[in-house]
């Protein structure tokens, strides 16, 4: 399983591209799955529910299985590393997209627009491989795709991933 994060400031688009890249890499045929990690404080589970009860009393993960959708709640996560997440989480996925963990290790694809900002979140030594941008001047020496691009931009991930 190869596992690609996108980072970026907020509001530059990072959750409308993944979502198009979803879209077109799961009609090539591949499954796909995507973590996001939010910095803020989200409810997972309602409070009195059969899930919350069973992790209130101490089960390590709890899934909630429903007609065609499922939910795992999992109270003790290494919540800044995508790659145990996904190991641990995803292991029937060929491609893992994961929204955020600026801070972790690994490939990241920055999303950088003009209208946020024209200072990168991340270094090519924290592991900037691409840029998807309209500031041409940051990062010259790494590829730059529009925010458009989308068969472009999965090409590249697709090469990165060694597929």
């Amino acid at each position: 399983m190869k596992l690609i994060s996108f980072v970026g400031h907020s509001g530059s688009g990072k959750t409308t591209l993944i979502e198009k890249l979803v879209r077109v890499l799961t009609q090539r045929g591949l499954r796909v799955a995507t973590i996001k990690h939010a910095h803020h404080k989200v409810a997972l589970d309602t409070p009195g529910k059969d899930s919350w009860r069973y992790t209130q009393a101490g089960a390590a993960m709890s899934l909630l299985v429903t007609n065609g959708a499922a939910q795992l709640i999992a109270s003790q996560v290494e919540q800044d590393d995508p790659h145990k997440l996904a190991e641990s989480f995803l292991g029937g996925a060929d491609l893992v997209l994961a929204e955020g963990f600026s801070l972790a290790p690994g490939a990241k694809i920055e999303v950088l627009r003009r209208e946020c900002s024209t200072t990168p979140r991340c270094t090519m030594e924290e592991g900037v491989v691409a840029l998807v941008t309209d500031v041409d001047e940051v990062y010259p020496q790494l590829p730059h795709f529009a925010l458009d691009d989308v068969d472009g931009i999965i090409e590249f991930m697709l090469q990165q991933a060694g597929r």
